[in-house]
């Protein structure tokens, strides 16, 4: 994502102007940005899901160094002290997670599909969503709770069908053939099909509210959701000791502490445009350079302009 964001601050800054697509430096971000997702997508069938999404927190601290050196961003003491109350959540996480069999059937996975908690954990967080979607289409409601709460819960689903998915692939290349059962197909549809809504609504937030306020509100509400996703479907802490729990949810609370004082007062990147060329403009036959007014709605006017014009503009 820094490749990326690097990729558009230069393509910005050159004279000749070329689509970012032809820029090696973006295909370089979108060529990590997949393979980091394969591993993701990997890590699912070899450990816990309670593990798994905590350790989100880790590509928020990557970023805030890492754009130190790529877009000269300067660090901050907050950035010094989230990222060191996440690495000590980090810490807890892995030492305190439960050790469970990571190894899942497609019968195993059947099984969890028609257990009565996950089938009562599955008729309420479908009223929720309902709820939600009926505000956010016919009430119009857009509040950042409110589109960031249904792209957790769809994350918890689709973390769900992931681990399934990527486990039953790992028993398969180990020679325990899984891809022959129904439940392998439905898992996967249910894992596109949530991941695509999940990007649709996240998009919508990304849009309408600032990335510092939308990143961690959505780490956060994600967590949380995959954690309880964990706890009922594949029951990581059935047999965990009270400490370890303890420890486990002291651990989320210091990393979500450290990704809120990341992500908290730090100023948006803007392409900065200096002026409006009129000459790019279908239909208009100008060719000079109208100045913009950052304090009005209007986008300026030339000088020496009568009143009429002024009014127009």
């Amino acid at each position: 994502l820094i490749f990326q964001k690097c990729a558009h601050l230069r393509l910005v800054c050159q004279a000749e102007q070329k689509p970012y697509y032809r820029s090696k430096l973006w295909w370089c971000g979108i060529t990590l940005l997949g393979l980091g997702e394969v591993g993701n997508f990997t890590a699912y069938g070899f450990a816990p899901i309670t593990l798994v999404a905590p350790l989100g927190c880790v590509s928020v601290i990557g970023s805030a160094f890492i754009s130190v050196f790529f877009l000269k961003r300067t660090m901050r003491t907050a950035d010094i002290l989230g990222g060191t109350l996440t690495i000590t959540g980090i810490y807890l996480l892995v030492t305190f997670t439960p050790n469970v069999p990571q190894e899942l059937t497609a019968r195993q996975v059947q099984n969890y599909l028609v257990s009565w908690p996950f089938l009562a954990y599955s008729i309420v967080e479908i009223i929720i969503f309902c709820i939600l979607l009926y505000f956010y289409k016919r009430k119009a409601v857009k509040h950042i709770m409110v589109l960031l709460m249904m792209v957790a819960l769809l994350a918890s689903l689709t973390v769900i069908a992931v681990k399934a998915v990527s486990s039953m692939i790992a028993l398969s290349v180990k020679g325990k053939m899984q891809l022959t059962y129904s439940i392998f197909y439905i898992m996967s549809v249910l894992m596109a099909t949530s991941c695509a809504f999940q990007i649709k609504f996240l998009n919508q937030a990304m849009h309408l509210y600032e990335a510092t306020a939308v990143v961690p509100i959505n780490f956060v509400l994600f967590t949380t959701s995959a954690i309880i996703s964990g706890v009922i479907f594949y029951q990581e802490f059935q047999s965990a000791a009270l400490l370890n729990v303890f420890m486990f949810l002291f651990g989320c609370l210091l990393s979500f502490l450290g990704v809120i004082i990341i992500a908290r007062n730090k100023k948006e990147e803007h392409l900065q445009i200096p002026f409006i060329d009129c000459g790019h403009i279908p239909g208009q036959k100008l060719t000079g350079k109208v100045q913009p007014d950052s304090h009005s709605s209007c986008y300026g006017t030339l000088n020496k302009e009568d009143d009429a014009v002024k009014r127009q503009s």
